[in-house]
């Protein structure tokens, strides 16, 4: 099946890690700076997962998730990684046992920090473009910044503390007791800051002047415009002053200088690399067997219902019942996907709930649980299936008479179409065995569910 169904399945349980209190403020920042970038079902994931965090610790599945977003598994994954990547969200999985989840979510980036970050704000910018980019800043920045004319003087912790172990002559370095953790992403761990320093002469970049923020700082800035080493040497010795200070401006002026010099005058654009919904590890499906079979693995529930009823939305009964099914019983979201689409195609669209509960009665004692294993078993015990159906339904037995005392012609049982395709080549077709009109709602009830699959 998918790759991303190897890492996530509906019923792995989770639970959510809130590091403090998040505020309204923070509200606005996801809104108006990550969504832009992200979308709004990521945001939408994050909302939820920060709304369930604050009411409660307890462990919930995934399927809970897909139920609430209204979305299969597979953009539930995008989402996150989507997070993952903009720095709002940790995972953190254990494999002994049980595979568990714990989602920590991680604060926005305070907007100072955001808009001196290049990458943040280099791929704000290319997805709302200048002028609402503008509007944004001078919302969040401009108003709070500190007057020119002021010069800041704090202390940091190495000029008041000092550690009572060191060593005279063999002090902790200052950079590393200055360096300090900040919510976010990381640009390039591997960058080379020994060449780097390897082609600056100390006469002309002092190593005082490369301070923690000045080294956060670089690699973020190299990964945008795709340069190694050698690129921000020439970068550096372009931003240095005159009394031998390195800002993160002088940084990004000098970067953008130089980027506009050597290889084109329109900035560098993000884009996201992981845009496209994940692809089959085998191959993409060859028949629509195959394609049925993922849309069943990876679709809720409740969106077969909607789809096998023309888009309608479904009774809460029915909803109740499919969820029971997985929640209460643990059947596998896909394997009531298949029961579901069994029992509404055989019982014209009537979900009885004791023909449905005996069937997974049966599924749950055989262990069933891929949508593969289940469209087997359905084919197989088809014939115990239909006696079960006709001890619940005594009035089908017999065949009613018309007015000339011949009987009437039994109607042909509706069945979906996989269940005709047990031994089917890729390229073969199947041949209706009628035309009939229900022979024929089945067929355009089976191609919806198809439509929907590839869509979802």
């Amino acid at each position: 099946m998918t790759a991303f169904y190897k890492e996530l399945q509906p019923a792995d349980p989770y639970r959510i890690r809130l590091p403090y209190p998040f505020s309204n403020y923070d509200r606005q920042l996801l809104t108006l700076l990550y969504q832009p970038m992200v979308g709004a079902e990521a945001i939408a994931f994050y909302l939820t997962l920060w709304a369930e965090g604050e009411a409660s610790k307890d462990e919930t599945t995934h399927y809970t998730l897909m139920n609430t977003l209204g979305n299969p598994i597979s953009k539930i994954f995008e989402a996150r990684i989507q997070l993952e990547a903009i720095g709002l969200l940790k995972t953190y999985r254990k494999d002994t046992g049980d595979r568990c989840f714990i989602y920590e979510l991680c604060p926005p980036l305070d907007p100072k920090t955001f808009f001196m970050d290049p990458l943040l704000s280099m791929f704000l910018f290319s997805k709302i473009g200048e002028t609402s980019y503008r509007r944004v800043r001078d919302r969040f920045v401009v108003h709070n910044e500190i007057p020119s004319d002021f010069k800041e003087v704090s202390r940091t912790f190495t000029d008041i503390f000092q550690p009572v172990h060191a060593k005279a002559g063999y002090p902790a370095e200052k950079q590393d007791l200055q360096r300090r953790e900040k919510g976010g992403y990381e640009a390039d761990s591997d960058f080379d800051f020994g060449l780097l320093r390897q082609g600056l002469s100390e006469q002309l970049v002092p190593k005082r002047v490369l301070t923690a923020t000045i080294r956060d700082f670089i690699p973020k800035l190299a990964y945008l415009y795709g340069w190694g080493p050698l690129e921000m040497q020439k970068v550096i010795l372009l931003a240095i002053e005159d009394d031998y200070t390195l800002t993160v401006e002088g940084l990004k002026k000098s970067a953008s200088e130089y980027y506009k010099l050597t290889v084109s005058t329109t900035a560098p654009q993000l884009v996201q690399v992981h845009k496209e919904a994940p692809k089959l590890t085998e191959g993409t499906p060859k028949t629509k067997q195959d394609e049925l079979l993922v849309y069943l693995e990876t679709a809720p529930p409740i969106q077969v219902l909607r789809d096998i009823a023309d888009g309608s939305e479904p009774l809460p009964a029915d909803v109740q019942l499919a969820n029971q099914l997985v929640v209460t019983h643990g059947m596998e979201p896909a394997v009531v996907n298949v029961l579901l689409q069994y029992v509404l195609l055989r019982t014209d669209m009537k979900l009885t709930k004791a023909y449905v509960e005996k069937i997974a009665s049966h599924w749950l004692r055989k262990n069933v649980t891929t949508a593969k294993e289940a469209i087997e078993l359905a084919r197989v015990e088809h014939t115990q299936y239909m006696k079960w159906k006709s001890e619940g339904s005594p009035t089908t037995v017999a065949k009613p008479f018309t007015s000339n005392g011949n009987r009437k012609p039994v109607r042909e049982e509706k069945l979906p179409e996989w269940f005709h395709k047990k031994d089917e080549a890729p390229a073969a077709k199947t041949e209706p065995r009628n035309e009939s009109l229900e022979v024929e709602k089945q067929k355009l009830l089976a191609k919806l569910a198809l439509k929907k699959g590839k869509g979802g």
